[in-house]
């Protein structure tokens, strides 16, 4: 499971870094042929909406596969550390429940819908089933994820929190997970 983990976290970050780099170069060609060369192009509005989506919710899957989403944490502080593994897990497990009804059948109920009636975007022509296909597949990936991090949890015991990285003047890297503190040396980083 860890090696999916890390393949899709790669891939999907190449992914967001792909679409998004198309998409600003979409923006600029958008204000340059408007604004320098007196004719707008016509699919350039259409692509960085679609992009947009793209990256908004392939994005929103990639933090939560980071466990960098946005979360209010200021009461779960105050949690013992069971209560805070079992609140974590239930968390999990209704992102999962909220991904796998809403994103995965709603989003796959949408696609099959556009599918069906055979719906094409204006400008660019493309079938919008296929702008739509990334409501599902990022609900699959954040079911993954949500299950990966459950699991993670219940494999070590502990919540899966983020690491507090610091670096000193002297390169060495301090890393402090749950108060507890280690070093590593500069050398020992390469993965």
């Amino acid at each position: 499971m860890q090696r999916t983990y890390d393949i899709l976290m790669q891939v999907l970050g190449y992914v967001l870094v792909v679409i998004f780099s198309l998409m600003v170069v979409d923006v600029l060609w958008q204000v340059l042929s408007r604004y320098a060369l007196g004719a707008p192009s016509s699919f350039t509005e259409e692509f960085a909406r679609f992009a947009l989506i793209w990256v908004a919710l392939l994005g929103a899957a990639y933090l939560n596969g980071l466990r960098e989403h946005l979360t209010m944490d200021f009461l779960t502080r105050k949690l013992s550390p069971e209560k805070l593994e079992r609140r974590q897990k239930n968390i999990e497990w209704w992102m999962f429940g909220f991904a796998l009804v809403v994103m995965v059948v709603g989003g796959g109920n949408l696609v099959l819908t556009t599918l069906t009636l055979g719906q094409a975007s204006p400008a660019i022509g493309v079938p919008l089933w296929v702008v739509y296909s990334v409501i599902p597949v990022s609900g699959a990936l954040v079911c993954f994820f949500s299950v990966y991090h459950a699991m993670r949890e219940t494999d070590s015991g502990l919540p899966n929190e983020r690491l507090d990285l610091t670096v000193t003047p002297n390169h060495q890297t301090t890393i402090q997970p749950n108060n507890q503190t280690s070093s590593i040396q500069p050398n020992n980083l390469s993965s």
